[in-house]
């Protein structure tokens, strides 16, 4: 009989080296997002909705929402969209042209179910809510069509009636990483959800580093979206806003001190706070006045009151797509753009 004592010893010295190399092998291994399980069920603006399984055919009601999913490449289930504020973002104008627009702003419900989704999903509650324009989620889901609403539009937010509502805590980007997060598990694409947050993260990080710590808490800002009338009150962002979550990462200073998301302010009130910069909202759409950033800047440049202010008499005018003024994964464009624009007008020293 053959001696296996060398064996064994040999063994007892390599057992715990093997141990450690697993051990090894397993931190430097990256980890792999859990599949969903279904049936799953979540919680969405007061709603419970549940899946039995991916749904296989959308429409999309909302730039920003249709702009979160063609990113998680699912621009192949999308059947239909509506509600466009400008352009697509360039990297996904092949697969949107593919895509039949039910409407420019808001569709008729007749035009959403007659593309026979199994998901619709909205941007805003009043085009898919309680006072839906579009549609109540319960007129969808009696026709078993399931809802999703951007969490970004009703979490600590109260929306009124045809307005553009009362947001009692500051947006964050973590409501829109909440929803790419949950319409990630929805689709049972998880690691495609981590891999967009995380990119959105770092472009965040980039953008605040490019200023280098500049101390901007005394610079105002103000952001215009449009007016109904060129000369008349304005959209102003409000203080818990997208734009002022963009300005907090800044270091920047609002000068509307309001919780409307979008309050009407006369130009007089904005005078005396005196905005160092002026963002001005750029966008194709044409239903007010002031849409036109060109006539935005005309009557800045050409009224008594505006004309004096230091940002109109510097020409500190700072455009930025509208969509980058609403919670949406654009809002990091934005905070990039006024980044740049602070740097360009020698304010970050």
């Amino acid at each position: 009989m053959p001696n296996h004592r060398p064996f064994i010893r040999l063994f007892r010295v390599l057992a715990p080296l093997s141990a450690a190399v697993v051990a090894i092998a397993a931190l430097s291994t990256p980890a792999v997002a859990a599949s969903t399980a279904y049936p799953l069920t979540i919680t969405n603006c007061g709603q419970t909705v549940r899946f039995d399984r991916p749904p296989e055919k959308i429409v999309s009601i909302g730039q920003g929402m249709t702009e979160i999913l063609f990113s998680l490449g699912l621009a192949d289930k999308i059947a239909g969209t509506a509600v466009w504020v400008g352009p697509v973002l360039p990297q996904f104008e092949a697969d949107n042209s593919k895509i039949k627009r039910l409407a420019d702003n808001d569709p008729s419900f007749e035009s959403v179910v007659g593309e026979e989704p199994d998901l619709v999903a909205a941007e805003f509650e009043w085009h898919v809510g309680a006072q839906g324009s579009v549609g109540k989620r319960e007129q969808f889901s009696g026709l078993g069509i399931d809802t999703y609403v951007s969490p970004a539009d009703c979490v600590a937010k109260v929306n009124t009636d045809g307005g553009d509502g009362v947001r009692r805590e500051l947006f964050t980007m973590d409501l829109i990483y909440q929803e790419i997060g949950e319409l990630a598990e929805i689709f049972d694409i998880q690691d495609r959800g981590e891999k967009l947050i995380a990119g959105l993260k770092q472009r965040e990080a980039d953008a605040v580093a490019s200023i280098g710590g500049a101390k901007l808490g005394a610079l105002p800002v103000v952001f215009w979206f449009s007016s109904k009338e060129v000369a008349g009150d304005a959209f102003i962002a409000g203080k818990n806003s997208a734009p002022a979550y963009i300005l907090k990462t800044l270091g920047a200073k609002n000068v509307v001190t309001t919780e409307e998301e979008w309050p009407l302010v006369g130009w007089e009130t904005i005078a005396e706070a005196n905005p160092s910069v002026i963002v001005i909202a750029t966008m194709d759409r044409r239903r007010y006045a002031a849409d036109d950033p060109a006539v935005k800047i005309g009557f800045l440049e050409k009224d008594p009151v505006t004309s004096q202010l230091d940002a109109v008499k510097n020409r500190r005018f700072v455009e930025m797509d509208a969509q980058s003024m609403n919670p949406t994964i654009r809002t990091i464009d934005g905070i990039e753009i006024l980044a740049k624009g602070i740097k360009s007008f020698g304010l970050s020293q």
